[in-house]
């Protein structure tokens, strides 16, 4: 039977092992004897806890080690072994303080900035949207509002003025044309875009009302009125008398006016009317139509192109209505 080759004396292996430097290949089997040591907590603790049983606790190394097939020296096993006891290989974090968490801070950048980069997207969008869906309209509403004050109300002003003076024919057309245009002026100094608009739009009636030309001709036809009278509201005895008239233009074609009912204070757009006329002038008509069925003279005014009041070939009591 084979002696049994005695283990190495522990403390000439550490002497060799620090006369000799150790390799790459012999410290990482330190660690790795050292990491099989943790794992085996209950072989640590029956041997490094008695004194005198270090030897054995390497030949138990040496054997875990040989069953693998793996020959380590004892120098190393024994290296493996201090360390554990010096605990090596076991990484110790630094106490807390401000370099601890500024080290971890460092260590864990990347998430730190893909959290901030988030956060930072959200909040870039959120202000995006504020800024698309609120302040950007408001803006160009302002400078709409600016750019309407301070060149298109006065441009259009100044045009539908000098269009109201190139139609008009008599001075009370054109002082009524020069008194819209100093208002809508006055409105545009102020700021006042609502007024400055409004003037614009009464220069364009203006201009519309002196271009339109046309005859009331008193209606005549079978089975329509051709006079009427109403007591006029709150008065139980009296009597206003009407013409129902057309306006036709040179063409034939019948218009439609803007025309204030003196009954109801409304204005309607209407293509028949009632002009309010004295007695005699209604009775005039009555028996005219009477006649015949048919009202010979039936021209009541003329509307000339450039003028703003109707020449009446009548005598006319002034009022209007538009249904009777």
């Amino acid at each position: 039977m084979a002696a049994t080759e005695a283990p190495p004396d522990a403390g000439s292996s550490e002497v060799a092992s620090k006369e000799r430097p150790q390799t790459l290949d012999e410290l990482m089997i330190a660690m790795d004897v050292v990491d099989t040591l943790r794992h085996r907590d209950d072989l640590v603790r029956r041997e490094l806890d008695e004194e005198g049983r270090e030897a054995e606790l390497i030949e138990r190394l040496r054997k875990i080690y040989g069953d693998q097939g793996i020959k380590v020296p004892d120098r190393v096993l024994l290296d493996g072994v201090k360390a554990l006891k010096e605990s090596r290989f076991v990484y110790t974090p630094p106490p807390p303080g401000w370099k601890r968490t500024m080290l971890t801070a460092w260590t864990r950048r990347g998430l730190y900035g893909r959290r901030t980069g988030i956060g930072a997207a959200v909040l870039a969008a959120g202000l995006g949207s504020y800024y698309l869906l609120k302040v950007r309209p408001a803006r160009l509403a302002v400078e709409r509002a600016r750019i309407e004050l301070t060149e298109t109300l006065p441009n259009a002003l100044r045009q539908a003025h000098a269009n109201a003076l190139a139609i008009a024919t008599d001075p009370a057309a054109k002082a009524k044309a020069d008194a819209l245009a100093a208002d809508g002026e006055r409105a545009v100094r102020d700021g006042n875009r609502t007024a400055a608009a409004k003037a614009k739009g009464e220069l364009s009636t203006l201009a519309d009302n002196l271009a339109r030309e046309y005859t009331l001709t008193i209606v005549s036809r079978p089975g329509e009125s051709t006079a009427v009278w109403r007591r006029p509201p709150g008065a139980s005895t009296a009597r206003n008398y009407y013409l129902i008239v057309e306006a036709i233009a040179p063409d034939g074609s019948k218009l439609s006016l803007p025309v204030r009912n003196e009954e109801t204070g409304e204005t309607k757009t209407v293509s028949r009317f009632g002009v309010r006329v004295p007695e005699e002038v209604y009775e005039q008509v009555r028996r005219d139509k009477s006649d015949d069925g048919i009202v010979a003279r039936n021209r009541l005014g003329i509307k000339r192109r450039g003028t703003l009041e109707i020449d009446y070939q009548m005598p006319v009591a002034g009022g209007f209505i538009t249904k009777w």
